[in-house]
């Protein structure tokens, strides 16, 4: 969105219309000597104005603040400077002269950015600012050493002495200040974008350069010439400020930040370029300062380059020790934990197993490698291998907790708590992390106990609890509600102790379940009361099996040695799901007619088996 405005900007339009027009202007048209100064001046209040707009921007940091007020008021500086030049050259239409005034007000405006640009916050710290440095300063001697060979030619357009002291302290601030802009640039916490700054610094740079360079190429370039090279690079600065102010939302999530790239080519570009130089200037044959000058340079540049390499071979030495010390660290923790760690790919394949992969699945590292992990899953569990892919997709580099169960090398299947990952984003991982760790044991002891609060304890039946939750589950729209009390059983407890009274309840369980089919449920409500609950099943074939289950309950059983029985008195109960303890409190009012009538009848317990019907009857 940015670049489609810069686009359409009618400022950066305007610049740019303005520098594809200099060259005909000046080289072929009425260029003069006073146009240049008033074109520099306008120049010059442009960006002191863009500059104070980007020090107000909203989405401007602190620090971008201060760098850009300190920018306005060089730019301001420079104004007064070039302005006072104007206004001199129209007093004298022929001058050529550069006026102290003017170069005082530019040099210490532009000093004013040096500091600015030095003093804002690098990020980092350590050898990571002096690696900045040496880039740097690196890439400011390439610069300078271009800056002596073309600045040193023996004459510069026919300048006066003077004239060339202001050009060279005008090029060396303007250098200082390409080097602060290229320290901001490395480093990654400058207040611009790095095309924004890129471009500033190349205008900043080529207004040092452009000159002196022309002149050592072509000798005296003329008025026309040299006007037009010293105007693009300010047009080019101009229009980069411009688009800094395009771009200035793009600041915001970036500062303060860490350092900036780790490394750059420029300072690289800097060491080519000096020794392309010094190849050059020996052409000439001649050993003078200037060929002094390179080759200085060229040996500072080295010394740079090589101080730049030694750090960071201690920086490599160190990493790799603290690499090998870690992986030791990492292979000590692996081999010594218990718990598995697994890497597969999405289609199950194991990559990667832990030494404990022969404590937690009885096999060996090398036996899994390039097995499948779903043919290791119990069946049962592949539903929920499949809801935690789906999850780990929905989730990815965030650990999913599970429980599965996965086939040990003796056959049998072991519980794990599985703590799952995807890490198929990272280059160093390429897949699914998976630590696993042994929870048969647990899961074991968390069964039994859910076993126990559901089940009664002697019989192993369902109690009341597990009774009501299955009849709240129920989605049969009748069920029918069978309530059993043992008739006889306070005799045999008397008689026999409580041990054989055990026996009987256990037996009394066995034979109820043996009776039910899929779907129902028997539960001991207590003491000697056991329910049946029956979903589905109508009245009348609740009550033909309420009176299998009393001749059923009624025939003798081996306990002790003796051959005991005790009756049964069924109530039967038939509603709705909904109506719950209703139907328990029906069938408990059935039950207590039943027994009354069987008393009334005669009906007696009795530890003789003589008279009792030996016949088992079972249901359908």
């Amino acid at each position: 969105m940015q670049m489609r405005a810069a686009v359409r900007d009618p400022v950066l339009l305007a610049l740019l219309t303005t520098g594809l027009l200099l060259a005909p202007w000046f080289l072929a048209g009425p260029g003069g000597t006073t146009m240049p100064w008033v074109i520099q001046a306008a120049l010059d209040v442009l960006m002191a104005y863009i500059a104070w707009r980007l020090a107000r921007h909203p989405e401007m940091p602190a620090a971008g603040r201060r760098f850009w007020q300190v920018v306005m008021i060089a730019c301001a500086s420079c104004a007064i400077g070039d302005t006072y030049q104007c206004l001199m050259v129209l007093a004298n239409p022929g001058t050529t002269r550069i006026s102290l005034v003017q170069t005082t007000f530019v040099v210490a405006g532009m000093a004013t950015v040096v500091v600015a640009t030095l003093r804002h916050p690098l990020g980092g710290a350590g050898r990571q600012r002096l690696r900045l440095w040496f880039d740097t300063a690196t890439v400011l001697t390439g610069v300078a050493v271009f800056l002596w060979y073309f600045l040193l030619a023996e004459e510069i357009g026919g300048r006066h002495d003077s004239d060339r002291w202001a050009a060279s302290a005008t090029a060396v601030v303007m250098l200082l200040i390409a080097f602060g802009v290229l320290k901001l640039i490395l480093s990654g916490t400058a207040p611009f974008t790095r095309v924004s700054g890129s471009a500033a610094a190349l205008g900043v740079a080529g207004t040092a350069l452009a000159a002196p360079i022309t002149t050592g190429l072509v000798g005296d370039p003329g008025l026309g010439l040299m006007t037009v090279v010293q105007l693009l690079p300010c047009v080019l600065t101009t229009a980069a400020l411009r688009l800094q102010q395009l771009q200035a939302g793009l600041l915001a999530p970036r500062l303060p930040g860490p350092l900036g790239p780790r490394s750059s080519r420029l300072p690289y570009l800097a060491v080519v370029a000096t020794q392309l130089l010094l190849v050059w200037s020996l052409r000439e044959k001649t050993i003078d300062s200037r060929l002094w000058g390179v080759a200085i340079g060229v040996v500072v540049i080295t010394a740079l380059v090589l101080g730049r390499q030694l750090v960071a071979f201690r920086d490599n030495e160190r990493l790799l020790g603290e690499l090998d010390e870690q992986r030791e660290r990492f292979r000590a923790l692996v081999q010594n934990t218990s718990d598995l760690t697994l890497v597969v790919d999405p289609l199950g394949k194991i990559d990667y197993a832990s030494p404990a992969a022969e404590r937690v699945l009885g096999l060996t590292p090398e036996q899994l490698l390039e097995t499948n992990l779903y043919d290791r899953t119990h069946p049962d569990d592949l539903s929920a291998v499949n809801e935690l892919s789906e999850q780990l997709a929905a989730r990815p580099g965030h650990g999913v907790t599970t429980q599965l169960r996965w086939r040990h090398a003796d056959g049998t299947h072991r519980w794990l708590d599985v703590v799952s990952t995807d890490l198929r984003n990272n280059p160093s991982v390429g897949g699914v992390v998976l630590n696993a760790r042994d929870a048969t044991e647990t899961r074991a002891l968390h069964d039994e106990l859910r076993r126990q609060a559901s089940h009664d304890a002697l019989t192993g039946l369902a109690n009341r609890v597990l009774l009501h939750r299955r009849l709240q589950e129920s989605a049969a729209v009748t069920v029918s509600m069978l309530l059993i009390d043992l008739d006889g059983f306070k005799q045999v407890n008397d008689l026999h102790g409580h041990h054989a009274g055990d026996v009987v309840l256990q037996t009394v369980a066995e034979r109820l379940t043996g009776m039910l089919g899929a779907g129902e449920l028997a539960a001991r409500l207590g003491g000697d009361e056991f329910a049946v609950l029956l979903p589905g099943t109508a009245e009348a074939e609740a009550t033909n099996l309420a009176e299998q289950i009393a001749a059923v309950v009624a025939e003798p059983m081996m306990v002790a040695g003796q051959w005991l029985s005790v009756g049964a008195s069924v109530g039967v109960a038939t509603g709705t799901p909904g109506e719950g303890d209703g139907l328990l409190r029906e069938a408990d009012a059935l039950m207590y007619e039943r027994k009354k009538a069987r008393k009334a009848g005669g009906t007696a317990l009795t530890d003789d088996p003589s008279g009792l019907a030996t016949t088992h009857h079972q249901r359908r």
